[in-house]
């Protein structure tokens, strides 16, 4: 086992994996940029060292300062959270380099999920249903007509590096896709230094399936189920929720089995989870995030299994501590990200948190690195932390989220908590029949009505 864990990372991940460190008696070192200086991670952190200013190339992505702040202390591992440098491949090899544990996968097999056409390529060879579309990056508009003419409109064009909704666009006609596809490798190219595209069919009411995996350096590898994430705006998960209200047991572990197998074949180490748009009892492929999730504690609740601590203990070559068999869905949970934001606008509200209280009691998780006076920083993603509810099934999870977000105070600046007051009074979320699109035609009504 490793002595001492480096968290290259901040907010509420930073402080989630030091808490999964002191149980397993691990010593921690946190990194931090000048502006996080106060932040709770780094005061309960046995050791800390400051990695640079506020901007994140010049602090949580510098990986000099990043390998000199482990050489300073001693650090044999490193764990990255997620964001940041989680999934670079880079980072993992450098690491390796100077004789420091990556927490996560094999290098290559970042690359391999990296890069979008890849990924999907190696995902159909493994065995995982993908979504209709080109073998490859697309490099010409009439190239992506002819494909578009095999497949059926209407198609999405996606950025081959793409993430966070950038490099996306939506062709439901010919007469639309010139545009999409010009637009799209713009927005690649700006983005992400990249313009390749390629080319699929867009799903009209999809929901969302993420299925977590794990592997270890025995040949061993599981999932743990699957979360629907399928709410969301612009691409971003806003609330999270396992078991999905739309499948059955037996499409849950067909997908699950099929992913579990795959991740086999490929010799994967570490947390993955492997992403389907699902719609009429089909899942499609959409990608494999190679790090740990924002959502992770929603698998974690209803599994009973620490996936940070199984993290921890994979990369040091432990096999995995739970087989197929032991893997029981016996809970429901729901996730909501509480985000430093304009509830409507989702215009960012950084600054002092002048109260906070936080929900408790039965069937109730907080992740946050938020305290009372904590002034949260206008350089950062703007998630201030997870409300995790959990019961023994979907209805005494949404009448807990109820009570919990009524109990949830935090004074001084604007949060997502009024959002999610708000859904839990429409039908459709409480009847669990939603797909992708739902939550962003919900906002637009609220705003025109």
């Amino acid at each position: 086992m490793f002595e001492k864990i480096l968290i290259a990372n901040r907010g509420e991940i930073a402080l989630r994996v030091l808490r999964a460190c002191k149980e397993l008696g691990i010593s921690t070192v946190a990194v931090h940029s000048t502006a996080d200086e106060a932040a709770m991670h780094v005061r309960l952190a046995d050791e800390s060292v400051c990695i640079g200013p506020p901007p994140a190339t010049e602090s949580y992505l510098n990986i000099p300062a990043i390998i000199a702040a482990c050489e300073i202390t001693g650090a044999d591992a490193v764990h990255p959270g997620y964001g940041f440098l989680s999934e670079n491949a880079h980072f993992a090899d450098i690491l390796e380099e100077h004789g420091i544990t990556f927490i996560g996968p094999k290098a290559e097999h970042i690359r391999l999920m990296g890069d979008k056409v890849t990924a999907k390529k190696t995902a159909a060879e493994l065995g995982i249903p993908v979504v209709p579309g080109s073998d490859g990056a697309v490099e010409t508009v009439e190239e992506a007509k002819r494909i578009a003419r095999d497949i059926g409109y209407p198609v999405l064009i996606k950025a081959s590096a793409g993430g966070g909704g950038r490099g996306m666009k939506v062709a439901r006609d010919e007469s639309e896709l010139e545009e999409a596809f010009l637009t799209a490798r713009s927005e690649a190219a700006a983005a992400f230094g990249n313009d390749e595209v390629y080319v699929e069919k867009y799903l009209g009411r999809p929901r969302h399936i993420e299925v977590q995996v794990f592997g270890d350096t025995h040949g061993n590898a599981v999932h743990l189920g699957e979360r629907d994430c399928s709410l969301q705006r612009r691409h971003q998960k806003v609330w999270e929720e396992a078991p999905s209200p739309a499948l059955n047991a037996e499409q849950r572990e067909r997908i699950g089995e099929t992913v579990a197998v795959a991740m086999r074949k490929l010799g994967y180490v570490g947390a993955g989870t492997v992403e389907f748009l699902y719609e009429d009892g089909e899942f499609y492929f959409i990608e494999m995030n190679t790090r740990l999730q924002v959502e992770h504690p929603v698998t974690e609740q209803v599994t009973g299994f620490d996936l940070v601590q199984e993290q921890i203990r994979v990369a040091a070559g432990a096999p995995l501590s739970m087989r197929q068999e032991d893997v029981h869905i016996d809970w429901h949970a729901i996730e909501v990200r509480i985000n430093a934001e304009d509830p409507m606008t989702f215009v960012p509200s950084p600054g002092r948190v002048t109260h906070l209280h936080v929900p408790g009691g039965l069937g109730v998780r907080v992740d946050s690195h938020v305290y009372g006076e904590y002034v949260i920083p206008p350089y950062y993603d703007s998630l201030i932390g997870k409300l995790i509810v959990f019961g023994r099934n979907r209805t005494e999870c949404l009448m807990r989220l109820r009570r919990a977000l009524d109990e949830y105070v935090v004074d001084g600046i604007k949060t997502t908590i009024p959002l999610f007051e708000r859904l839990l009074r429409e039908p459709e979320i409480q009847d669990g029949l939603y797909d992708i699109h739902w939550l962003e035609n919900w906002l637009k009504h609220q705003r025109e009505g």
